[in-house]
Protein backbone atom coordinates (compact mmCIF):
# COMPACT_ATOMS: atom_id res chain seq x y z
CA UNK A 1 0.00 0.00 0.00
CA UNK A 2 1.15 3.44 -0.86
CA UNK A 3 2.39 5.33 1.98
CA UNK A 4 0.20 8.54 1.31
CA UNK A 5 -2.80 6.15 1.10
CA UNK A 6 -1.68 4.08 4.95
CA UNK A 7 -1.66 8.13 6.28
CA UNK A 8 -5.31 8.66 5.43
CA UNK A 9 -6.39 5.60 6.48
CA UNK A 10 -4.78 6.08 10.01
CA UNK A 11 -5.52 9.70 10.34
CA UNK A 12 -9.23 8.49 9.56
CA UNK A 13 -8.83 5.97 12.73
CA UNK A 14 -7.74 8.87 14.82
CA UNK A 15 -10.51 10.98 14.32
CA UNK A 16 -13.39 7.99 14.61
CA UNK A 17 -11.34 7.35 18.05
CA UNK A 18 -11.58 10.56 19.22
CA UNK A 19 -15.40 11.23 17.65
CA UNK A 20 -16.21 7.60 19.77
CA UNK A 21 -14.41 8.75 22.77
CA UNK A 22 -16.37 12.30 23.07
CA UNK A 23 -20.00 10.10 22.34
CA UNK A 24 -18.78 8.09 25.44
CA UNK A 25 -18.19 11.00 27.67
CA UNK A 26 -21.46 12.77 26.83
CA UNK A 27 -23.31 9.52 27.72
CA UNK A 28 -21.26 9.07 31.17
CA UNK A 29 -22.09 13.13 31.90
CA UNK A 30 -24.47 13.64 34.97
CA UNK A 31 -27.76 14.71 34.05
CA UNK A 32 -28.62 18.57 34.03
CA UNK A 33 -30.60 19.46 37.55
CA UNK A 34 -34.35 19.89 36.10
CA UNK A 35 -36.16 23.53 36.47
CA UNK A 36 -39.49 22.94 37.46
CA UNK A 37 -40.61 26.17 37.61
CA UNK A 38 -40.19 25.76 32.98
CA UNK A 39 -43.23 27.13 31.90
CA UNK A 40 -44.95 28.10 34.62
CA UNK A 41 -45.67 32.36 35.59
CA UNK A 42 -44.91 33.32 38.57
CA UNK A 43 -48.13 35.29 40.31
CA UNK A 44 -48.22 39.00 42.01
CA UNK A 45 -46.94 38.74 45.83
CA UNK A 46 -46.82 41.08 48.89
CA UNK A 47 -47.10 40.80 52.31
CA UNK A 48 -51.03 40.71 52.41
CA UNK A 49 -50.89 37.40 50.66
CA UNK A 50 -48.59 36.34 53.90
CA UNK A 51 -50.84 35.32 56.23
CA UNK A 52 -49.88 34.72 59.87
CA UNK A 53 -51.41 31.60 61.95
CA UNK A 54 -49.62 31.29 65.87
CA UNK A 55 -50.79 30.53 69.28
CA UNK A 56 -53.86 32.54 69.79
CA UNK A 57 -52.20 33.83 73.31
CA UNK A 58 -49.02 34.63 72.12
CA UNK A 59 -48.33 38.29 70.04
CA UNK A 60 -46.88 37.50 66.30
CA UNK A 61 -43.08 38.88 67.66
CA UNK A 62 -43.24 36.25 70.10
CA UNK A 63 -43.41 33.05 67.50
CA UNK A 64 -42.26 35.25 63.82
CA UNK A 65 -39.54 37.18 62.24
CA UNK A 66 -39.21 38.65 59.14
CA UNK A 67 -36.39 40.68 58.22
CA UNK A 68 -37.38 41.48 54.57
CA UNK A 69 -35.11 38.47 53.66
CA UNK A 70 -35.56 35.43 56.16
CA UNK A 71 -39.26 34.70 57.46
CA UNK A 72 -38.26 32.79 60.80
CA UNK A 73 -41.41 30.79 62.50
CA UNK A 74 -41.31 28.57 65.50
CA UNK A 75 -43.42 27.15 68.24
CA UNK A 76 -43.38 25.19 71.78
CA UNK A 77 -44.72 21.84 72.07
CA UNK A 78 -46.90 22.98 75.05
CA UNK A 79 -48.10 26.25 72.84
CA UNK A 80 -51.94 26.34 72.04
CA UNK A 81 -53.49 26.63 69.26
CA UNK A 82 -54.14 29.21 66.50
CA UNK A 83 -57.39 30.00 67.80
CA UNK A 84 -59.83 29.62 70.91
CA UNK A 85 -62.18 27.15 69.26
CA UNK A 86 -59.38 24.89 67.37
CA UNK A 87 -58.79 21.21 69.37
CA UNK A 88 -55.39 21.04 66.61
CA UNK A 89 -51.73 21.21 67.99
CA UNK A 90 -49.41 23.65 68.36
CA UNK A 91 -48.58 25.71 65.15
CA UNK A 92 -46.63 28.48 63.78
CA UNK A 93 -47.56 28.93 60.17
CA UNK A 94 -47.74 31.71 56.52
CA UNK A 95 -51.29 30.71 55.12
CA UNK A 96 -50.88 31.72 51.50
CA UNK A 97 -53.97 33.53 50.74
CA UNK A 98 -55.43 35.29 47.57
CA UNK A 99 -54.32 32.16 45.39
CA UNK A 100 -56.97 29.37 46.89
CA UNK A 101 -57.49 27.00 43.63
CA UNK A 102 -59.18 24.15 41.97
CA UNK A 103 -58.16 23.29 38.90
CA UNK A 104 -55.05 23.64 37.32
CA UNK A 105 -51.36 23.33 37.98
CA UNK A 106 -49.85 25.02 40.91
CA UNK A 107 -46.24 25.30 41.89
CA UNK A 108 -44.89 26.38 45.57
CA UNK A 109 -41.23 27.31 45.78
CA UNK A 110 -39.49 28.32 48.59
CA UNK A 111 -35.65 28.09 50.30
CA UNK A 112 -36.47 26.69 53.65
CA UNK A 113 -33.98 26.02 56.51
CA UNK A 114 -34.78 23.28 59.37
CA UNK A 115 -32.06 23.69 62.50
CA UNK A 116 -31.07 20.32 63.75
CA UNK A 117 -33.48 19.33 66.85
CA UNK A 118 -36.56 20.41 65.35
CA UNK A 119 -38.44 17.21 65.01
CA UNK A 120 -42.42 15.63 64.22
CA UNK A 121 -43.63 18.85 62.80
CA UNK A 122 -44.78 19.54 59.21
CA UNK A 123 -43.20 22.40 57.44
CA UNK A 124 -44.82 22.73 54.62
CA UNK A 125 -48.36 21.06 53.01
CA UNK A 126 -50.94 21.70 50.51
CA UNK A 127 -53.96 22.28 52.07
CA UNK A 128 -57.48 20.73 50.86
CA UNK A 129 -58.91 17.14 50.59
CA UNK A 130 -61.97 14.83 49.59
CA UNK A 131 -61.84 13.03 53.33
CA UNK A 132 -58.93 14.57 54.87
CA UNK A 133 -57.55 18.19 55.65
CA UNK A 134 -54.85 17.82 53.49
CA UNK A 135 -53.77 16.92 49.54
CA UNK A 136 -49.51 16.85 51.08
CA UNK A 137 -47.89 17.48 53.76
CA UNK A 138 -44.02 17.53 54.67
CA UNK A 139 -42.41 16.40 58.13
CA UNK A 140 -39.59 16.66 59.64
CA UNK A 141 -38.52 13.42 61.44
CA UNK A 142 -35.14 12.77 63.55
CA UNK A 143 -33.72 15.17 60.63
CA UNK A 144 -35.14 13.49 57.58
CA UNK A 145 -37.37 14.81 55.33
CA UNK A 146 -40.87 12.56 54.94
CA UNK A 147 -44.04 12.44 52.94
CA UNK A 148 -46.48 12.99 56.26
CA UNK A 149 -44.91 10.28 58.59
CA UNK A 150 -44.14 7.60 55.65
CA UNK A 151 -41.37 7.19 53.09
CA UNK A 152 -38.25 9.97 52.49
CA UNK A 153 -38.00 12.72 50.53
CA UNK A 154 -34.58 13.80 51.41
CA UNK A 155 -32.12 12.74 54.34
CA UNK A 156 -29.57 15.50 56.26
CA UNK A 157 -32.19 17.92 55.56
CA UNK A 158 -30.78 19.68 59.20
CA UNK A 159 -28.31 23.03 59.18
CA UNK A 160 -28.81 23.88 55.33
CA UNK A 161 -30.71 25.99 52.90
CA UNK A 162 -32.63 23.34 50.54
CA UNK A 163 -35.04 24.69 47.63
CA UNK A 164 -38.25 23.32 47.76
CA UNK A 165 -40.70 23.02 45.07
CA UNK A 166 -44.03 21.19 45.11
CA UNK A 167 -46.07 21.13 41.59
CA UNK A 168 -49.63 20.05 42.27
CA UNK A 169 -51.59 18.68 39.19
CA UNK A 170 -55.35 19.18 40.25
CA UNK A 171 -56.93 17.39 37.03
CA UNK A 172 -54.28 14.14 36.99
CA UNK A 173 -54.50 14.04 40.76
CA UNK A 174 -50.85 13.78 41.00
CA UNK A 175 -48.19 15.99 43.21
CA UNK A 176 -44.66 16.04 42.45
CA UNK A 177 -41.66 17.56 45.05
CA UNK A 178 -38.29 18.93 44.16
CA UNK A 179 -35.74 19.13 46.26
CA UNK A 180 -32.50 21.44 44.73
CA UNK A 181 -34.11 21.12 41.57
CA UNK A 182 -34.10 17.06 41.82
CA UNK A 183 -37.29 15.64 41.71
CA UNK A 184 -37.58 13.23 44.53
CA UNK A 185 -41.11 12.84 45.27
CA UNK A 186 -44.42 11.59 42.85
CA UNK A 187 -47.34 10.97 44.79
CA UNK A 188 -51.51 10.21 44.04
CA UNK A 189 -53.38 13.33 45.21
CA UNK A 190 -56.14 13.41 47.73
CA UNK A 191 -59.17 14.90 46.08
CA UNK A 192 -60.99 18.03 47.18
CA UNK A 193 -62.43 21.23 45.77
CA UNK A 194 -60.22 23.97 47.14
CA UNK A 195 -56.62 24.10 47.75
CA UNK A 196 -54.06 26.57 49.43
CA UNK A 197 -50.13 26.87 50.14
CA UNK A 198 -49.01 26.51 53.75
CA UNK A 199 -45.14 26.69 55.53
CA UNK A 200 -43.54 27.12 59.14
CA UNK A 201 -44.25 24.90 61.87
CA UNK A 202 -46.85 23.00 62.74
CA UNK A 203 -46.36 19.79 65.24
CA UNK A 204 -47.40 16.39 64.54
CA UNK A 205 -46.78 13.39 66.50
CA UNK A 206 -43.85 12.86 69.22
CA UNK A 207 -43.07 16.52 67.99
CA UNK A 208 -39.92 18.07 69.78
CA UNK A 209 -40.20 20.51 72.78
CA UNK A 210 -39.14 23.92 70.56
CA UNK A 211 -39.70 23.62 66.17
CA UNK A 212 -38.56 25.99 64.09
CA UNK A 213 -38.03 26.71 60.15
CA UNK A 214 -36.69 29.33 57.88
CA UNK A 215 -38.09 30.30 54.78
CA UNK A 216 -36.93 32.76 52.39
CA UNK A 217 -37.46 33.27 48.26
CA UNK A 218 -41.39 31.97 48.82
CA UNK A 219 -42.83 31.94 45.02
CA UNK A 220 -46.45 30.49 44.08
CA UNK A 221 -46.40 30.27 40.30
CA UNK A 222 -49.44 28.78 37.75
CA UNK A 223 -48.78 26.75 35.01
CA UNK A 224 -49.62 28.83 31.59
Amino acid sequence: MAPQALSWICVSLLVLLACSSCVAARGTRTPKTTDPTYGFKAVSLDESNFELQRPYDESSGSRYSFDGTVRKLWVLSSDKPHTRQSHTSPRTEIRMTGYDYSSGVWQFEGYGYVPSGTSGVSIMQVFGAGETATTLMLHVINGALRYYDRQVVEDNIYDRWFKLNVVHDVEASRLTVFIDGKEKLHVSGRGGDSHYFKFGVYAQNHDSSFMESRWKGVRILKKD
